[in-house]
């Protein structure tokens, strides 16, 4: 009769405990969940004093859009294009010889680039 009612007791615990979401036994491991990109980039852009730099002789199209205040699929490209038929950058303020790029633009930018 003892094993009846330890039977039905614990059966009436565990069916109780999987409706509450109490669980016996080892905790379940959590599972790390992935951060995007996003985050991890206005994280790293929250931090005072901390300006990614963007080299003008190796960036491509896509980055100096996304880097760069001003900066569209267009510039980004004509800079790319003037960088491909006239060699490197020698100064930042050269990229005044693109067409498009004028110094109010090249200001806004100027913290953010360099020439390695």
């Amino acid at each position: 009769m003892k094993g009846v009612r330890f039977s039905v007791l614990l059966a009436l615990m565990l069916s109780c405990a999987s409706l509450t979401g109490v669980a016996f036994g080892a905790p379940k491991a959590e599972v790390a969940k992935p951060v995007a990109a996003e985050a991890v980039s206005q994280a790293t852009a929250a931090v005072p004093g901390q300006v990614s730099t963007i080299n003008l002789n190796t960036a491509d199209a896509d980055t100096l859009q996304k880097e760069l205040k001003g900066i569209g699929k267009v510039k980004a490209e004509a800079i790319v294009k003037y960088r491909d038929e006239h060699g490197p950058f020698a100064s930042v303020d050269q990229l005044l010889e693109v067409k498009g790029i004028g110094k109010k633009l090249l200001e806004r930018n100027a913290d953010k680039l360099t020439i390695q």
